[in-house]
C-alpha cells in the first residue's frame, strides 16, 4: 500500500492486513501527547511482534469484535507486555494493578469473548505476552481505573500514561484503536484505516478564534491581582485556554453519551445580540435573560485563574508560573469547589442540546439560549471543503447532500456568518467542527489522539 499523508487510506475496505502494514510503517514515528495528557510517551516505544504475529493478534482481536457475550457486545482493551515489567506494588490512581494468572490461557477470539467481561472497557486491560516459540497468550489483567478516560471527557484529574507498549481498543464490530501506550496511532473503523491527525483541540486557528476573549479573561485577573493583599503566582499563558478547552471536552462528551446527537454553536460577540432578535439566519426558541446566571461559565473561569494564583503563592518564588499540571494536581477545597462548579455548567449546555435545534453560546462563553432553528431561507451550501489537517491546509470537496439535516443547518449558518463556529455531533458518536475558512464552509471530523467509538 502506498503511503498517504495522515487522514484517510484510500482503499475501497481496509481489514487487519492493511492495518498491520499501516503500523509496521508509522509505529516508530515520534508521537507527544497533547498538552493536557500524561507525560512519559515522548521516549522510545516497545517493539511490535513480528509481522505473522502481529497480524494475527490484530485479526483475532477484529474477529472478537464481531461476536456478542450474552447479548453484550464485545468491548475490552488489551495491552501487549511481559507482566514482569509491570510494578507489582502499585495500582490505581496513582500505578496499574497487574494480576497473574496461575496458568496463561490461550489467545483466541472465544477466550476473548469469555474474558471481555471481566476486564471492564474502562478501568482495566486484558494483559498479553507475544513469545515467538509459545505464540500469543494471555496473561492476566491489568487495572488501571478509570481516570485515563479525562483526556477525552474533559476534566482536570491525571492518571498515569501507560507504559509505550502495544495497546489495542476494541469498541464495537470492526472498530479497533491501535495507541503506542496511551496515544493513538491508527484506527479501523467502517472499513476505513484513520490516524489521529485531527484534534482539533491542538489547532492553531481554533485557540485563535478566542484570543481575543482570552485577553478579556486575563485582563481581569490582571486587576484582582492587583487589588489582592497578598502576592499572587504568574498564571501559564496558556492556562485558561486548556481549561475552556477540557470544559468543552466535557459538553462533546456528554452530548455524544446521550446517543441524541446535538448542535453547539459560538458566535462572535459583536453578532450575538443582533442574533438574539428577529434575523435572517436563525431563531433561538429559547433564550435567556441577558443577566449575570447567562454568563456563569465565564465568572467561574475568571474565578478560577484568580483563586488558583493565590492558593499556589509562594514566598520564596513570587515569579513562579503555574498551569494545567499544578492545577490537575491541586488539593484546595474552594479550588474544587469551583472545578466543579464549572463542569456543572458543561453538563447544563450539554442537556441543553437534547432539545431539537442548537445550543448557541457567545465566544465569551454566555449561553445564549436553545432550541435554535437555523433559517432555511439562507442559501444552501452544495459543496464542503474536508479538512485532512488540523490546520484545513489540506482539504478535499465533498458533496453536503449525502449528511443530516443538523450538518446541512450548520453549514448554511457558516457559510453566511463567517466567524460562526459549530460543533455537531451526530447519533452515533461523530463529531463534526465546521467553519468558514479559505473561502469554502470546511468541517473537519474530530478525531482525538486517543480511543475511538465511546
Amino acid at each position: 500500500m502506498d503511503r498517504v499523508p495522515c487522514g484517510e487510506i484510500k482503499v475501497m475496505h481496509a481489514y487487519p492486513q492493511e492495518l498491520v502494514s499501516f503500523l509496521l510503517e508509522r509505529w516508530d514515528e515520534p508521537v507527544a501527547p497533547a498538552e493536557d495528557e500524561g507525560r512519559g510517551m515522548e521516549g522510545l516505544s516497545d517493539r511490535l511482534p513480528d509481522p505473522p504475529l502481529l497480524e494475527r493478534l490484530i485479526s483475532t482481536c477484529y474477529q472478537a469484535s464481531l461476536m456478542h457475550e450474552e447479548e453484550r457486545p464485545v468491548n475490552f482493551r488489551l495491552i501487549v507486555r511481559e507482566p514482569e515489567l509491570f510494578v507489582a506494588g502499585e495500582g490505581p490512581p496513582d500505578g496499574l494493578h497487574r494480576l497473574i494468572f496461575t496458568e496463561p490461557r490461550p489467545f483466541n477470539e472465544y477466550e476473548l469473548q469469555r474474558l471481555s467481561p471481566a476486564a471492564d472497557f474502562y478501568r482495566s486491560l486484558i494483559g498479553v505476552r507475544v513469545d515467538p516459540a509459545k505464540g500469543i497468550q494471555m496473561w492476566g489483567l491489568v487495572h488501571s481505573g478509570p481516570r485515563w478516560m479525562q483526556s477525552f471527557y474533559g476534566g482536570k484529574k491525571t492518571a498515569v500514561p501507560l507504559p509505550p507498549s502495544l495497546v489495542l481498543y476494541v469498541t464495537g464490530p470492526g472498530r479497533i484503536a491501535v495507541c503506542r501506550g496511551s496515544v493513538m496511532v491508527a484506527s479501523l473503523n467502517g472499513g476505513q484505516i484513520n490516524c489521529p491527525s485531527q484534534d482539533i483541540f491542538t489547532s492553531r486557528w481554533l485557540p485563535d478564534s478566542f484570543a481575543s476573549v482570552r485577553a478579556e479573561l486575563l485582563a481581569l485577573h490582571r486587576e484582582a491581582r492587583g487589588q489582592a493583599k497578598a502576592p499572587w503566582a504568574e498564571l501559564d499563558p496558556n492556562f485558561i485556554k486548556t481549561l475552556s478547552q477540557q470544559v468543552v471536552k466535557r459538553i462533546i462528551s456528554n452530548i455524544r453519551n446521550t446517543r441524541h446527537g446535538g448542535t453547539l454553536i459560538y458566535l462572535p460577540q459583536e453578532q450575538a445580540a443582533a442574533l438574539c432578535c428577529e434575523n435572517r439566519y436563525m431563531t433561538i426558541k429559547y433564550q435567556f435573560t441577558e443577566e449575570e446566571p447567562r454568563q456563569r461559565f465565564r465568572t467561574l473561569l475568571v474565578a478560577i485563574m484568580n483563586t488558583f494564583a493565590a492558593v499556589c503563592a509562594d514566598p520564596v518564588s513570587p515569579q513562579r508560573v503555574i498551569g494545567w499540571r499544578d492545577y490537575a494536581g491541586s488539593k484546595g477545597e474552594e479550588l474544587a469547589r469551583l472545578d466543579k462548579a464549572l463542569f456543572e455548567v458543561a453538563h447544563l449546555i450539554a442537556g441543553l442540546a437534547a432539545v431539537d435545534g442548537a445550543v448557541v453560546m457567545s465566544k465569551r462563553h454566555e449561553l445564549l439560549g436553545f432550541g435554535a432553528v437555523i433559517s432555511g431561507d439562507i442559501d444552501k451550501v452544495e459543496t464542503v471543503a474536508r479538512a485532512l489537517d488540523n490546520e484545513g491546509e489540506q482539504t478535499v470537496l465533498e458533496r453536503s447532500e449525502g449528511v443530516g439535516t443538523r450538518h446541512r443547518a450548520a453549514y448554511r449558518l457558516c457559510h453566511e456568518l463567517h466567524d460562526a463556529i459549530a460543533i455537531v455531533v451526530s447519533q452515533d458518536g461523530s463529531v463534526q467542527v465546521v467553519k468558514w475558512h479559505n473561502g469554502i464552509v470546511t468541517f473537519w471530523n474530530q478525531v482525538p489522539t486517543g480511543v475511538i467509538g465511546f
